[in-house]
């Protein structure tokens, strides 16, 4: 390490431009991994935060945007209420639409229909829970689209009023839109296409979008056997986010944009060590032809890279999360989540040690005679 501490000393201008280099590229990782945590909060958190367990959709449903194309019977939510190891199953109805507040402006809401006593029906922080047809506890996240308690919200073409009677604690969205858990007969009726006051076919009572199943003690059921038992396709919850408008999209677009990240990292820090290890190629051959061996060179050498990695990515990191602290409160979908950029650090470290021992390897064939001028 004497070595190592003494040129990055000596050569401190250039070991700290890269480092400032370094440093960006973590305060990138750390938004990207923000933005890309946001954006899952804000795709699926209605279901991250819910008790469900898995949802079964119809069988032979496509897995994209599957809560809106599946439909299911109460029959089947019935059939999976009688299977093993499964403690509540009931029918969950899902539609986006759009609606108005009281004072005109417009609104986006997903509608969660839901058993006003059942366990999917989310507890109210502020407000109480639902109770009656056309009562809706909405997602907190709703308050700054202007909504408050009392408020009637108005649906469009139809004409369904909704009055509301509470919020939820925390967001609850869903295809980056808000969701209103209302009574499912009142979903049932919206999904009919029924007219305010209009009746609807006994039968339309019947349908939701799926099956919200829990199993006991929080283990998930056997789904293959559920499904051979109620004629349905099930998936695992955290599977089922898959089925959220845009949500595959959007993290393969991310996770796409993070790999470059990481793979530009390990060249840019590969690239700087190799031209390192051209310049001061003399000195190490005065080195080896002194007795250096070359792994002490080598492990010189990645020390010196993890010294100057270690520094950047903590003033890199610890940059971002101020910047991201600010982006939390602008209405962004962007949540900071210790598990992806304590991942993301770890890779840029990895990586970057990885293009520098790499790039430093070359000291394994200098020849000591070089220091000696012989190519002179």
């Amino acid at each position: 390490m004497f070595l190592a501490l003494r040129e990055l000393a000596f050569a401190r201008t250039r070991f700290g431009l890269m480092g400032a280099v370094i440093a960006l590229i973590a305060v990138l990782m750390v938004l990207l991994s923000g933005l890309s945590s946001g954006l899952v909060v804000d795709g699926v958190s209605g279901l991250m935060r819910s008790p469900i367990g898995a949802i079964a959709f119809s069988e032979g449903t496509k897995t994209d945007s599957a809560f809106t194309r599946s439909e299911v019977t109460r029959d089947q939510s019935e059939a999976w209420a009688a299977q093993d190891g499964v403690a509540d199953a009931e029918l969950l109805g899902t539609a986006i639409v759009n609606a108005r507040n009281a004072d005109g402006s417009a609104l986006d809401l997903t509608l969660f229909g839901v058993e006003p006593d059942g366990f999917v029906a989310p507890a109210a922080a502020q407000g109480r829970e639902i109770a009656a047809e056309g009562e809706a506890v909405l997602s907190s996240s709703a308050r700054d689209e202007g909504v408050g308690l009392g408020d009637v919200i108005t649906l469009d073409r139809l004409g369904t009023e909704l009055t509301v009677v509470g919020f939820t604690a925390d967001q609850r969205t869903f295809g980056h839109v808000d969701i209103a858990f209302i009574p499912l007969t009142t979903w049932q009726e919206v999904h009919a296409g029924a007219l305010a006051g209009e009746q609807v076919d006994a039968a339309a009572y019947d349908v939701a979008s799926a099956v919200a199943v829990r199993g006991l003690n929080g283990h998930v059921p056997g789904l293959a056997a559920g499904d051979a038992a109620a004629g349905t396709s099930a998936r695992t919850i955290t599977a089922a986010f898959d089925s959220s408008p845009g949500y595959t999209a959007e993290l393969m677009t991310m996770e796409m944009i993070k790999a470059f990240l990481y793979a530009i990292s390990a060249l840019v820090v590969g690239a700087f060590f190799t031209l390192w290890t051209v310049q001061r190629t003399r000195e190490l051959a005065v080195m080896r032809a002194m007795g250096a061996s070359t792994r002490f060179l080598l492990t010189d050498g990645v020390l010196q890279a993890a010294v100057l990695l270690l520094g950047a990515l903590v003033v890199g990191v610890a940059v971002g999360l101020g910047f991201g602290t600010l982006l939390q409160g602008t209405g962004m979908p962007f949540a900071l989540e210790s598990g992806p950029i304590v991942t993301g650090a770890a890779l840029l470290l990895g990586l970057g040690l990885a293009g520098a021992a790499i790039a430093t390897a070359r000291i394994a064939s200098i020849d000591p005679v070089t220091a000696l001028g012989e190519n002179r």
